[in-house]
């Protein structure tokens, strides 16, 4: 299926249904609060419901409660073993290319800001990563697994942002369509699977073609989970590409907000990074990434390690045939990419589990998008030719 502008504008008019109307019957009866304090005790899958859960959300988590019937487990395996061969380069990927891309879109950038505040950018990052390292366990969707509940939380969270988007006349529907709406959220999975293996391809990690398809496979499974219409949804990584192409050229630009979150993003893992010297490295990872167009767009600084990031691939090369050419180093490589993982989340979540609760109201200072939010229009950067 190809995207058109009209297949896409379509997608912009198209929500969650579910979701939305299990959080517009929380919001009705005044029962959001108590949601959020009982589900912060619900964690894993197949564990007993407290007593006093409103009986929407009660019947909410028992039709979400399991993985789409058509899933692959063999695939999904094959993604699992891709995650712990690459989760340090998929780490980076997520941080330094996928974040920054949401910021880009400048509608988005605004989302953001309104639910998690300009100044605290780590909690996005700490939900992401907690919310990937999730589905990449062993156990995501058998008893005792984090994942199925961590994404119907945020399938719900979406609803409410949606919710209070609308019933405060704070989004220009007719410009936009439906905020978090189904274009916006294909994008997404589009920025955390297609977009983070166009990132190891930029850092020279090698992949095989199958492991690449059953990673972008895994998120469309991600996708189903959390309210996608799969009838719409890329099937292969080639139909994902003229998607995520598309989607660029019609949203993609400037803003204010996007800028701000950047810089947050920056200073967050340059705090992160120890002492000094290595600070810019943050900022020429982010450009090396992203490219110079929509890094100009984000104001993320130059400096000499522009060009010293670029060596990247080769360092990546040497490690990659350490690793091919002997099992202990192998282990010990796989074993480094899991603990510098374990500790960025840490670091992220401050040792805090993340709750992904429905937020009870946006921030007071959030204005309405309009129309000239989508003033900046994506161009491609010249083509560069690789020596």
């Amino acid at each position: 299926m190809t995207p058109t502008e009209t297949s896409m504008d379509a997608l912009r008019r198209s929500g969650d249904e579910l979701a939305d109307a299990v959080v517009a019957t929380l919001f009705e009866r005044g029962e959001v609060g108590k949601f959020n304090a009982l589900m912060r005790h619900v964690s894993t899958t197949g564990q007993e419901l407290p007593d006093g859960l409103p009986g929407v959300a009660r019947e909410y988590l028992r039709v979400t409660g399991t993985p789409p019937d058509w899933v692959n487990w063999d695939e999904m395996e094959r993604a699992r073993l891709f995650f712990i061969d690459n989760n340090v380069h998929i780490s980076t990927a997520l941080s330094f290319a996928s974040m920054p891309a949401c910021y880009v879109v400048p509608h988005v950038a605004r989302l953001l800001s309104a639910t998690h505040g300009l100044n605290y950018p780590s909690k996005r990052m700490a939900e992401t990563g907690q919310f990937t390292v999730y589905l990449m366990r062993p156990d995501a969707f058998e008893a005792g697994g984090r994942f199925l509940p961590a994404a119907q939380k945020v399938r719900l969270l979406h609803a409410a942002i949606r919710h209070h988007l609308k019933r405060e006349d704070r989004w220009d529907t007719d410009t936009l369509g439906v905020p978090i709406c189904q274009e916006d959220m294909i994008g997404g999975q589009m920025f955390f699977s297609l977009l983070v293996l166009d990132s190891l391809h930029r850092l020279g990690i090698h992949m095989s073609a199958e492991g690449a398809e059953a990673y972008y496979y895994a998120w469309r499974v991600v996708g189903a989970i959390l309210g996608v219409d799969q009838a719409a949804v890329p099937r292969t990584l080639d139909e994902a590409r003229g998607f995520l192409d598309l989607y660029m050229l019609r949203h993609m630009g400037p803003s204010e907000e996007g800028a701000h979150l950047t810089r947050q993003l920056i200073d967050l893992y340059e705090e992160v990074v120890p002492g000094t010297l290595f600070d810019p490295v943050v900022s020429a990872l982010i450009r090396h990434l992203v490219g110079d167009t929509c890094a100009d767009w984000l104001e993320v600084p130059r400096s000499a390690w522009d060009t010293v990031v670029k060596a990247a691939p080769h360092l990546l090369g040497v490690l990659e045939t350490i690793e091919d050419r002997s099992p202990l180093g192998a282990w010990a490589l796989d074993r480094l990419g899991h603990l510098t993982t374990a500790l960025e989340l840490s670091s992220l979540t401050r040792g805090r589990v993340m709750h992904y609760a429905i937020p009870e109201q946006l921030r007071k200072e959030y204005g309405v998008v309009g129309a000239t939010a989508r003033a900046g229009r994506w161009t491609p950067p010249p083509a560069t030719v690789s020596s």
